[in-house]
């Protein structure tokens, strides 16, 4: 278990290198001038003068090669550049939006989970019954709709026409509810999919025939015996999953009005402030990165034959 941590571990380094990569590549790729957009906040009519000694002063005058290895360096102490609306750190910045995000995750997460897996459960132990049926089309309808649309929906009958739940914003438990929910029921039926399909494989298996003939109850063969051994291809779903709520709390965060990385990211890119921008997506990027890492070794923990290869 050691030796396959250190040698995964080891891969982050290219991995933290691509992620940067991409990020500085996209900030460059984006229209518009950083510098001018810095000087039209701060008034119009600059000289020439000022833009050159403003672009030095930000380090933009410099070879690109240059500008990403300088890039590198300050990521990897911490220094993700200062926002050019605020002036703030951007690392303070999303920090402060970080929080947020992480809450809605791990509540769609949390919802995902409750839903999915029973639901994979129940289909896969009657399988071909109504129940089946059931749970496959709501599976179906669920990763079929987008994100957004089910928001909206959702926002329209228990937001504006029941009145149970507010639109948007953040306070109370009660704005948390909206844009969990819609993160979850789209994972969860993604979940209860693989679910249904990892335990029926399992579900025919030798070990398990010998397990029935051995008298033990359906109940105790499935969830002690035939579960465990499916939650491997359910953890990478769900591994995907936690990453895919990251990326969808831009969508959801930007409709409920909810205070996290997502509407940071979506403002910075309507401002065109570029080391935002760049900021976010690194520290989105990082964070993905890292839930793979934490997949990857509880499939070591859930199954001791698997080995770094």
């Amino acid at each position: 278990m050691g030796r396959y941590l250190f040698q995964r571990l080891s891969l982050l380094v290219p991995v933290m290198l691509g992620v940067t990569l991409v990020a500085f590549i996209t900030l460059h790729l984006a229209p518009g001038d950083p510098v001018r957009v810095l000087l039209g906040e701060l008034g119009q009519g600059a000289s020439q003068e000022e833009i050159a000694r403003l672009r030095s002063t930000l380090g933009l005058d410099a070879p690109l090669p240059v500008q990403y290895g300088r890039f590198v360096w300050r990521a990897a102490q911490g220094d993700l550049g200062r926002s050019l609306r605020t002036g703030a750190p951007v690392l303070d910045e999303v920090l402060a939006r970080a929080p947020f995000t992480l809450v809605v995750t791990v509540a769609s997460l949390g919802i995902a989970l409750a839903i999915g897996i029973p639901a994979g459960v129940l289909s896969a132990a009657y399988r071909g019954s109504a129940v089946d049926h059931a749970a496959m089309l709501l599976a179906l309808m669920g990763v079929s709709l987008p994100v957004f649309w089910l928001g909206l929906l959702l926002m329209l009958v228990f937001a504006l026409a029941l009145g149970w739940l507010p639109a948007s914003g953040f306070g109370t438990w009660k704005h948390l509810v909206l844009p969990a929910v819609t993160l979850g029921l789209a994972s969860s039926a993604l979940i209860a999919r693989m679910t249904r399909s990892s335990l029926l494989e399992v579900l025919g298996q030798d070990y398990i025939r010998t397990a029935r003939a051995k008298g033990l109850s359906g109940r105790i063969v499935l969830l002690r015996h035939a579960l465990r051994s499916a939650l491997i291809p359910i953890v990478t779903v769900v591994g995907l999953q936690l990453g895919g709520l990251l990326g969808g709390a831009v969508l959801t965060e930007t409709v409920f009005a909810w205070p996290g990385l997502g509407r940071l990211a979506v403002g910075a890119i309507y401002s065109r402030d570029a080391p935002l921008v760049q900021g976010t997506i690194l520290f989105t990027a990082i964070a993905f990165v890292l839930i793979n890492l934490a997949v990857d070794l509880l499939y070591a923990m859930l199954d001791p034959r698997i080995r770094y290869d």
